[in-house]
């Protein structure tokens, strides 16, 4: 099972830019790149922060983005994105609830995608009933490997300004994790940081922006950018193993 994952696209209105580079051009590359190369994956997953703004015109221009490709794309919000204006452009992604997550059964797992968006504020938040669902899509799963998708990530990294703005209260989160024990991955955006290790005994994987990324600094509380290239994962499941590999996708000039 191949699932490629993408984030943090940051798009703004037509005809601006963020910090000198192009969202809307640059994941227009990186998803033409998956398609060139990856045609085959399961899933395409974009781990939030979709807009920068949040505003309608951002999601009607990813909508049209995401139209020129064939490729099997799936949503997540993040804390810059906006639920309701991005359900009035994608209304199929949200759930009955309101929120938007959902499952897709692969040949080789569950995938479960988180909505961990609190809206108004840059950490984020799984409520009573946002844990009550990932705990039943989880028991649905039994036995089978679970793979989690989320914009937050709900541990520490070591870094004192990112670590001040991951999911809040993330221990629930890890009791419902650790009471099913078939999550075998979990992976995050948020950070703008390439960043793989373990949180409480499960593997996890952070990624780059498509867009711009965040200076390591393990001293300062306050975030820096910087311009590392942009890139994606592919991940390869089956059975028991998993290989993701790292790909810095071409940009272009001026994009």
């Amino acid at each position: 099972m191949k699932i490629v994952h993408v984030s943090d696209a940051h798009l703004v209105p037509a005809g601006e830019r963020l910090l000198g580079l192009d969202p809307l051009a640059r994941l227009e590359v990186c998803l033409a790149d998956i398609e060139r190369h990856h045609a085959d994956a399961a899933a395409v997953v974009i781990t939030g922060d979709l807009s920068e703004t949040g505003a309608p015109d951002t999601y009607r221009a990813l909508r049209t983005a995401l139209s020129r490709t064939r490729l099997p794309v799936r949503l997540l919000m993040g804390n810059h994105d906006n639920r309701e204006a991005y359900a009035e452009v994608f209304p199929e992604s949200a759930a009955p609830d309101g929120y938007i997550h959902g499952v897709f059964d692969g040949p080789d797992g569950r995938l479960i995608f988180l909505d961990t968006l609190d809206q108004g504020a840059v950490t984020g938040r799984l409520c009573a009933t946002r844990l009550a669902w990932l705990s039943e899509r989880l028991a649905e799963a039994k036995d089978r490997s679970a793979f989690l998708f989320m914009h937050h990530p709900p541990g520490r990294v070591h870094l004192p300004a990112l670590d001040s703005i991951g999911l809040s209260e993330p221990q629930a989160f890890f009791e419902v994790v650790e009471r099913h024990g078939n999550v075998r991955h979990i992976f995050a955006g948020h950070l703008h940081r390439l960043i793989t290790g373990r949180w409480q005994g499960v593997p996890f994987t952070i990624l780059r922006s498509t867009n711009h990324q965040t200076a390591v600094d393990f001293v300062s509380e306050k975030t820096s950018n910087s311009f590392e290239p942009a890139l994606y994962s592919i991940v390869l499941a089956k059975g028991e193993d998993m290989v993701i590999h790292f790909h810095e996708f071409p940009t272009g000039q001026g994009a």
